[in-house]
């Protein structure tokens, strides 16, 4: 079953494109989610005009995203923690943690864009986690989780 995606699904694919789907999956979810419509001739005809009129205007999103993705990866984040024993942490931190220190460097990210690798940190050091901006736009970000004095 072809489909046109009207907004982003994760582990599927971004708004506008067509992908094939098991029938099931679209007619019990996508479609009633409001999610995607049936990718008929008409809706295809429909679809290319309206990427056609958006390139321009995507060109100038994707260069703003990579001014960004620039800047971002001057920043040094350090995210200050309670520690218990050794380097354990009390609880953890996560992707919230990281949008709200990249708030406070002036940087405004929803934290579904943001992935650590392995989900959560539970110990102090050094740790990478993928910034996506746009689909075609991700930025590699380390950051540091120290304790918090």
């Amino acid at each position: 079953m072809e489909l046109i995606l009207k907004q982003d699904v994760e582990n599927l694919g971004f708004k506008d494109d067509i992908v094939t789907v098991k029938s099931g999956y679209g007619r019990n979810f996508l479609i009633p989610q409001g999610h995607a419509v049936m990718a008929t001739p008409s809706a295809k005809k429909v679809l290319a005009e309206t990427l056609k009129q958006r390139a321009y205007k995507e060109k100038s999103i994707v260069d703003a995203a990579q001014k960004t993705a620039e800047a971002l990866k001057t920043l040094e984040i350090k995210i200050a923690s309670k520690v218990g024993t050794g380097d354990k942490l009390f609880g953890s931190v996560n992707n919230i943690d990281l949008a709200n220190a990249l708030q406070q460097a002036g940087h405004e990210i929803d934290k579904k864009f943001i992935s650590i690798a392995g989900g959560t940190v539970k110990r102090l050091g050094k740790y990478d986690s993928v910034i996506r901006l746009h689909r075609e736009v991700s930025v590699d970000l380390p950051f540091e989780v120290v304790a918090e004095a």
